[in-house]
């Protein structure tokens, strides 16, 4: 009874318990919780001023600042939106089917480096597959996350408490397992996790946009006016009518109300083609216009639909291309004019998708309508192009944009020899905080990225979410609070079935990694759950292996290192982890406990 009465238990359990209900209910933001759950560590003096800002100097939250200037050098220079390009081409523009081939691709990587790098390694190319398809970040974000965690388990280096739970039985005098000892389950985990967003995914993921994601203004304009937004490619081929004719002369506009955002062929792209701009065979054409009138006009001319070519994928980016309203000014040199004799494809290379004229909406082929003061275009094409009429006085735009950074592939192989150094580093045994903040200078040293990047690439309200609560850990291992609880818990199965005794080793394992970090929970449970198995008369190894990859079982609140990365690039609740990770957590505990009492045991 002595541990009950123990003032630092009782107070590190208030807080625990206090921290644990404000990071379900969220009275405050996240990051907020955990600041004051720090504060009260120290004020109560259960920890020291040292011990109680120790996260800031942490391991994970250095590691977590390295990968994130990391993921912002491998993201300029573009290949991860080649990568996403590749997915599309390959699986298509489904949401279920992105989803397995992002998770499977993320959770493979993650089983060779730490979890964490995997996750902000892929999100630039998970955020540009959204905007391009316009399918909710939020519904990509968290399979992805969830299978950089599971994908983990895939290795003995693929996560911190793998890593730790040799180091244990080595000290222990116990056999350490070899490197893909534990890659069955690992599989199995995340082919599990895979399947079960495949299945159900629409039910437990938000797809909603108020989630944090806020509505674009190009949504409210193609919400608004009814635009049609989706572009879809075609191949012009030999036999094809349209070859030698002209854009006029296709009836694009007047027939078949469709409109041309760009041909290329070969290396050569040319946006808005000029009305005398003549097809020919070969070429890859994009078209805009709602689906039947896309598919008339392909129809007539014999078209084959293909994915998108390279050199017209940035029309399929909103970050790259997308709608614009443009007002013609009183003393525009437009005035009096039409369309056709300004010449206005020729000379901005942007298409006019509709036009407003005297209160009047006009679609279709409005070439020859003569434009008057305060008439308004909408037209599609490159934010670089849309940016020029800016300034231009013949053109006011009232659509506010930004225009997207340039990539620097120039800088491709560099950033990746970074990274790749700072993974070879943490592989070769240099510690992982030390090993990742070096490829990420080493990227500024060469210039991949500016010092100025990198300090913007720094999600800050990750970083005090984590900083604040690692201190709970020490404090729950200090007082011996994290002892006193693992052994009452304990004590209720002793000499129960083998497989009662993984199920209460797996949901400790789980509860732990939910409260502290989950190397605090593999150093806290790891003697207490070898201590049970030799009283058991068990292999202690396997139930110090299980809690080890029990560690991974953090699903339902973001306080896991990966969901705290992504969090916010979702705009999630914990209302969000709670319902989609509680499915998660139930079936990684399905999958493992009878998987180890089967073939580990």
């Amino acid at each position: 009874m002595a541990g009950l009465m123990d003032p630092a238990i009782i107070t590190v359990l208030t807080v625990l318990t206090a921290t644990v209900v404000a990071l379900i209910l969220e009275p405050v933001r996240l990051d907020v919780v955990a600041l004051v759950c720090m504060l009260a560590l120290g004020w109560t003096g259960v920890l020291t001023p040292q011990e109680a800002l120790s996260g800031f100097s942490s391991n994970a939250v250095i590691a977590m600042l390295a990968v994130m200037i990391l993921g912002q050098g491998i993201a300029k220079t573009g290949i991860m939106d080649r990568f996403s390009r590749a997915v599309l081409q390959k699986v298509g523009t489904k949401e279920s089917s992105v989803i397995g081939v992002m998770s499977l691709s993320v959770g493979i990587l993650s089983g060779l480096i730490q979890n964490i790098g995997a996750a902000a390694l892929f999100l630039p190319g998970i955020l540009n597959i959204s905007r391009r398809e316009r399918i909710p970040a939020a519904a990509l974000i968290m399979p992805i996350g969830f299978a950089a965690i599971v994908g983990g388990t895939l290795s003995m280096v693929g996560s911190g408490p793998l890593i730790l739970i040799n180091d244990l039985l080595r000290s222990a005098d116990l056999e350490p397992y070899g490197l893909f000892s534990v890659t069955p389950v690992g599989i199995l985990l995340l082919l599990s996790g895979i399947g079960f967003f495949f299945l159900f995914g629409k039910y437990v993921l938000p797809h909603s946009k108020s989630l944090g994601e806020s509505v674009s203004e190009q949504d409210k304009l193609i919400e608004a006016l009814h635009l049609p937004h989706r572009i879809r490619h075609y191949a012009i081929p030999p036999d094809s009518a349209l070859a030698g004719k002209t854009t006029e002369q296709s009836g694009l506009w007047g027939e078949f109300n469709v409109n041309i955002l760009g041909v290329s062929q070969g290396s050569e792209a040319e946006y808005a083609p000029w009305r005398e701009a003549k097809f020919e065979a070969g070429q890859n054409i994009a078209l805009l216009g709602n689906e039947e009138n896309v598919g008339k006009f392909a129809s007539a001319y014999n078209l084959i639909h293909e994915a998108q070519a390279d050199r017209l994928s940035r029309l399929n980016d909103p970050a790259r291309a997308g709608f614009a309203e443009v007002i013609i000014p009183p003393r525009s040199e437009m005035v009096g004019q039409t369309i056709r004799q300004f010449s206005f494809r020729k000379r901005y290379a942007v298409e006019p998708v509709m036009m407003f004229s005297k209160g009047e909406e006009i679609r279709g082929d409005f070439s020859d309508h003569q434009v008057f003061p305060g008439d308004s275009l909408v037209v599609y094409g490159l934010w670089d192009r849309i940016s020029d009429l800016k300034e231009n006085s013949a053109l006011v735009v009232v659509t506010p944009f930004t225009v997207e950074k340039k990539r620097n592939p120039s800088k491709l192989w560099v950033a990746s020899l970074c990274f790749l150094c700072a993974i070879g580093l943490a592989m070769a045994g240099a510690p992982i905080s030390l090993a990742f903040f070096t490829g990420a200078i080493a990227m500024v040293l060469t210039r991949v990225l500016t010092i100025q990047e990198a300090y913007q690439a720094i999600e800050w309200k990750v970083v005090f979410l984590l900083a604040g609560l690692i201190p709970l850990g020490v404090a729950m291992q200090k007082t011996g609070t994290a002892a006193f609880l693992a052994e009452k818990v304990m004590s209720l199965v002793e000499g129960g079935h083998p497989v009662l005794i993984l199920l209460t080793v797996a949901v400790l394992s789980t509860m732990f990694s939910l409260s502290m970090s989950n190397v605090g929970a593999i150093v806290v449970l790891a003697p207490l759950v070898m201590s049970m198995a030799q009283i058991g008369g068990l292999d202690p190894r396997p139930l110090a292996l299980l809690a080890a990859v029990c560690a991974a079982n953090s699903f339902i609140l973001p306080t896991h290192q990966v969901n705290a990365f992504l969090m916010s690039s979702g705009g999630y609740r914990n209302a969000d982890y709670l319902r989609a990770g509680g499915g998660m957590t139930l079936l990684f505990l399905v999958v493992v406990v009878p998987v180890f009492y089967l073939f580990y045991l």
